[in-house]
């Protein structure tokens, strides 16, 4: 559309052009279809002339048959007045004869200065409207010429106001950032005492937990302008570019103080400086220096906050993080069980749920999951039921939202042979007879040997509690799980398939955790030779080991030491436990699924009810009730 409003100048323009021309012509130029005047005497003696107009030395002739009777000619006349005299005679007689109806002398106009000015002054705007308008398309057609510009989107993009009580599961992140608030509206409480309010505040933490949210939750409590940009934005080609939009951006700000400036994904500028792997002073640095400058450059007293949010502190330069710039930090980690019921109530505000539909239920199956995970949850089970024509949300839809945003979409449509749904099911069978024999390990949710994703199946085993500190013998026993669905296919199936890579992917690094990171490995002692596990090639490129080969050489001896133990630990659980893992394996290739309430039914003997539609949720609607009861 905006391109399409570029080019309605042009055509007013190329309109007046066409419309002055026109004038000009039938001021200046007269009727193209003009004779001889020696052929208007003629037509008048053949009493072809029905009627006549002579006006400023030209005279229009209205003609009749064999003439068409709308046809008009005109000629010159060298003077009106001796046509008259001449032909005086001849249109007095035709006139009384009635072939001549009408003639007519228009009186000479006499000629002002303002005849002349008045066009030139029409013509003189115009040309002057066209100038402007062609210069103001080449200014901004020109991309140069916007370069320096920063790309600032002034307000919430959707125009909404977002306060804090539409952040929901974040109540110490909102209290500190009510400081600034504070100061926005009222700076003399803080300045009068002597108090400063940070320059720059920092929020940290995983993607999707609401960093930006916050952000605009504060010029919204605060009422102030809010001016957002991308770290991005700050890079291009040109060398000078990112620095110049810095300056543009804070100048921006003081113009319409009091104002928070909001930086998102600021690690694409705000990286340690000599990092690059040729350590040059490159445009990224010029970028950064710039705004290291500039926060250090304007006043406390002029209503201006930067905001700024990443996910990779440990890549920003110390410079920018120093008091005076980035004063704060501010972690906005996953939220718990009760800020995931709180966020689900701000995200159900707008969609129908069924009575049975218990939010405290889905937040407490929904451990590790961001305030972005939770929205997606619910916007798929409202995707869902609408697809299924259901005016309302129920725990079912609920429930095949969850399976696939953790394993992927089902696909029972794809086609697959009797010997290999039972690999499947003996892998999955694997993994959840494991879990169940582990003391520490989380319970098994539900079994499917229905394809989602790119996996075949998929056994989920969703935390109980939001517990993030681990132990020694938690991490080995997650270790042992892991190795479930390889040692299965080892002993029932005489021969492994590459289905495992992704377990044992995730079994080694854990193992090697444990030996390198964490000091959980007596051999080695309690020394850490990893880093914090993140690739940042600018650091890594100039730092060496620090460990010795033959420290590796142990570390590598380690993990296969502790992966072989685990190994030995699964394959003794499913041997002990061959009879039941042949159970579970047969009521998946008959039901395809199992719930987590069935396969505990199974494993003590008992009889299997039949499922539930709300499998995933069951065993936590169970413990929501008895923790409601216990209050």
């Amino acid at each position: 559309m905006k391109n399409r409003n570029r080019f309605i100048p042009l055509i007013i323009y190329l309109v007046l052009l066409v419309v002055i021309f026109s004038w000009a012509n039938n001021l200046f130029g007269g009727d193209q279809n003009q004779i001889p005047y020696s052929q208007v005497t003629e037509l008048f003696r053949q009493e072809q002339v029905r009627k006549f107009v002579v006006k400023d030395q030209a005279i229009t002739l209205y003609l009749r048959a064999p003439y068409n009777g709308e046809t008009t000619v005109t000629t010159s006349l060298a003077d009106p007045e001796i046509f008259r005299l001449e032909m005086n005679d001849l249109l007095q007689a035709q006139k009384e004869s009635g072939v001549l109806e009408s003639y007519h002398f228009v009186p000479e106009k006499s000629y002002s200065p303002y005849d002349l000015i008045l066009p030139l002054l029409v013509v003189g705007l115009v040309l002057l409207f066209a100038w402007t308008m062609l210069m103001n398309r080449a200014n901004s057609g020109n991309p140069l010429n916007n370069f320096g510009k920063a790309r600032t989107v002034l307000g919430v993009p959707d125009g909404k106001k977002v306060t804090f009580d539409d952040v929901a599961g974040a109540d110490e992140e909102k209290e500190e950032l009510q400081e600034v608030v504070d100061f926005l509206k009222n700076p003399e409480k803080f300045t009068e005492i002597g108090a400063r309010i940070p320059h720059g505040i920092l929020l940290v933490g995983p993607p999707g937990t609401g960093k930006t949210l916050l952000a605009r939750a504060v010029a919204g409590e605060a009422g102030v302008q809010f001016l957002s940009i991308s770290g991005s934005d700050f890079v291009e080609m040109y060398v000078g570019v990112g620095a110049s939009r810095v300056r543009d951006l804070f100048e921006q700000a003081k113009k319409i103080a009091p104002a928070i400036i909001f930086i998102d994904e600021i690690d694409a500028v705000g990286r340690k400086r000599g990092s690059g792997l040729g350590g040059g002073h490159d445009e990224k640095e010029q970028t950064l220096n710039q705004m290291l400058v500039e926060m250090d450059g304007f006043s406390r007293t002029e209503g201006v906050i930067v905001l700024a949010a990443t996910n990779r502190p440990d890549i920003l330069d110390p410079a920018l993080l120093r008091p005076g710039r980035f004063d704060r930090q501010i972690q906005v980690g996953r939220p718990d069980v009760k800020g995931r019921e709180e966020i689900l109530k701000v995200h159900a505000r707008d969609k129908k749920l069924d009575a049975s539909v218990s939010l405290k239920t889905v937040a407490r199956s929904t451990a590790g999951f961001t305030g972005a995970d939770l929205s997606n949850l619910l916007n798929e089970a409202a995707i869902t039921a609408a697809r299924e024509n259901r005016p309302v949300l129920t725990m079912e839809d609920l429930n095949e939202a969850l399976m696939k945003i953790t394993a992927g979409p089902a696909k029972k449509s794809r086609v697959q042979t009797r010997k290999d749904l039972k690999e499947t099911a003996i892998h999955e069978a694997g993994h959840a007879i494991a879990m169940y024999c582990l003391p520490t390990h989380d319970p098994v949710r539900h079994i499917s040997i229905i394809p989602r994703g790119q996996s075949l199946g998929a056994t989920w085993y969703l935390p109980q509690d939001d517990s993030a500190n681990l132990t020694r013998n938690q991490m080995y026993e997650q270790i042992v799980a892991l190795l479930g669905g390889r040692v299965a296919e080892a002993l029932f199936l005489g021969d492994i398939s590459v289905g495992a890579s992704n377990d044992i992917d995730r079994a080694t690094k854990l193992a090697r955790d444990m030996v390198a990171r964490y000091g959980m490995c007596e051999k080695l002692g309690t020394v850490s030779y990893l880093d914090g596990g993140e690739v940042f090639i600018g650091r890594d490129y100039q730092t060496t080991k620090s460990y010795s080969e033959k420290v590796a050489g142990t570390i590598d001896d380690e993990v296969k030491a502790l992966i072989d133990k685990a190994y030995d630990h699964c394959r003794q659980i499913l041997t002990d436990n061959a009879e039941k893992l042949h159970q579970v394996v047969q009521f998946l290739l008959d039901k395809e699924s199992m719930t987590g309430e069935q396969f505990e039914e199974m494993m003590k003997g008992e009889e299997v009810t039949e499922a539930s539609a709300t499998a995933l949720f069951d065993r936590f609607q169970e413990s929501a009730e008895s923790t409601d009861d216990s209050e």
